[in-house]
C-alpha cells in the first residue's frame, strides 16, 4: 500500500462520494477507483459499500480511515522535521479559511503576506469549519482561521479578535430610522439565515433560538429564511425578503457613518445597525481564532501569518494581540 492509496480512502471516506474524492484529490474518479480497489484486494477487505446514491464505510473500514488518517499526520510529521533545518517561511503555506471569514479577510491578508513574505505563498482552502478541522487532522491544510465555538480536536489556537455582529434591514424598513436594535426587537421580523453547516448561522440562532423553529405567533408563516452566503442574503434583504445579522467585517466601508455615501450596489438599500443589550451587557461577538496541528513546526510561518492578520485595518473588532 502506498501513502497516495491511504489518501484516496480518507477522501473517500470524508466526501462519500467517488467523484467529490476525486475532484478534492486532483485525480480523475478512474484513478482514484483504481487505486482503493487495489488496496481492497491487498486487504482483502471491503471498505466501502457503494450503491447508486451514496458511499457508506464498512465498520472495518472506519477503522483502516482512521489509522490511514494517523498514518498521512505521521507522515507530514517526517516532512516538517525536515524542514526544520531550513528557512521555516519558505514554502507555501496551506491555509483553510471558513466561508464567513474568506472574503472579507483574503483580500488584505493575500496582500500583507505578498509584502511580508513573498517566500512563503498562500495555498487557500474555504469551506465550513467541521471540513477544515478533517483536512487538519489529516494534514492537507497546515492551518485555518476559524470562529469558536468548534469541537477539540487536539488543536494548538491562537485567539485572532472578537467580531460584533450588526443587524441589516431594508431602507423603507422601520428599524432603519434606529440608531441601534435590539435581539429581542428582532425577534419579530422575518430572519434571513445562512444554510445548515454554516457555523455563522449558529451563532446568529444563540442570539435569536426562535428563528430555529416557527414563530409562536407567525400563524403559520415561517419566520425565517435561508441563503447560501452573506452576499446572497444581504441581496435578499435588500429586496425586502426579511432582516439578518451579519458580521462587522462584512459591512462596506462607510456604511456605518452618520451621513454614508451613496452606493449604487445592493448596500444603497440596505441599513446596518449596531445591536445592543437589554441588560447593558456586550452586543453579540464571535471570537475568530488561527489553529493549526500541535505536531506542525513551522512556528515561525504561523507567527508571520498572525501579523499579517494584525496587520489588516480589521474596522470595528476587537484584536487580542
Amino acid at each position: 500500500m502506498t501513502l497516495t492509496e491511504l489518501k484516496y480512502i480518507v477522501a473517500v471516506a470524508r466526501e462519500r462520494h467517488f467523484g467529490k474524492a476525486a475532484d478534492a484529490c486532483y485525480v480523475s474518479q478512474p484513478t482514484l477507483s483504481v487505486a482503493v480497489k487495489k488496496l481492497e484486494e491487498e486487504l482483502d477487505l471491503k471498505l466501502f459499500e457503494r450503491s447508486a446514491n451514496e458511499v457508506t464505510v464498512t465498520p472495518l473500514g472506519e477503522e483502516v480511515v482512521r489509522q490511514a488518517q494517523s498514518v498521512l499526520e505521521q507522515a507530514a510529521n517526517i516532512k516538517e522535521i525536515a524542514k526544520r533545518g531550513k528557512d521555516p517561511l519558505a514554502g507555501p503555506l496551506r491555509l483553510g479559511v471558513i466561508y464567513t471569514i474568506a472574503p472579507y479577510l483574503l483580500p488584505e491578508l493575500v496582500k500583507n503576506v505578498i509584502s511580508k513574505t513573498p517566500q512563503m505563498p498562500l495555498m487557500l482552502q474555504e469551506n465550513f469549519t467541521v471540513k477544515l478541522l478533517e483536512m487538519l487532522r489529516t494534514g492537507e491544510i497546515d492551518c485555518a482561521i476559524l470562529a469558536e465555538p468548534f469541537p477539540d480536536a487536539g488543536l494548538a489556537v491562537a485567539p485572532l479578535y472578537d467580531e460584533p455582529f450588526l443587524a441589516v434591514v431594508p431602507n423603507g424598513h422601520a428599524l432603519a430610522r434606529e440608531k441601534t436594535v435590539t435581539a429581542e426587537r428582532l425577534k419579530a421580523e422575518t430572519m434571513l439565515l445562512l444554510g445548515t453547516g454554516h457555523c455563522f448561522r449558529d451563532h446568529v440562532l444563540e442570539v435569536c433560538p426562535e428563528f430555529a423553529r416557527f414563530s409562536s405567533n407567525a400563524e403559520g408563516i415561517r419566520k425565517s429564511f435561508e441563503g447560501s452566503s452573506l452576499e446572497t442574503i444581504k441581496h435578499m434583504v435588500a429586496a425586502g425578503m426579511g432582516v439578518t445579522l451579519v458580521p462587522c467585517l462584512s459591512v462596506p466601508h462607510g456604511a456605518l457613518d452618520a451621513k454614508p455615501k451613496r452606493r449604487k450596489d445592493e448596500d444603497a438599500y440596505v441599513k446596518y445597525i449596531p445591536i445592543t443589550d437589554e441588560a447593558g451587557g456586550a452586543p453579540p461577538t464571535r471570537r475568530v481564532v488561527l489553529a493549526w496541528r500541535r505536531s506542525f513546526t513551522r512556528y515561525e510561518a504561523i507567527a508571520s501569518l498572525r501579523n499579517a492578520i494584525y496587520a489588516c485595518e480589521l474596522p470595528g473588532v476587537k484584536r487580542l494581540s
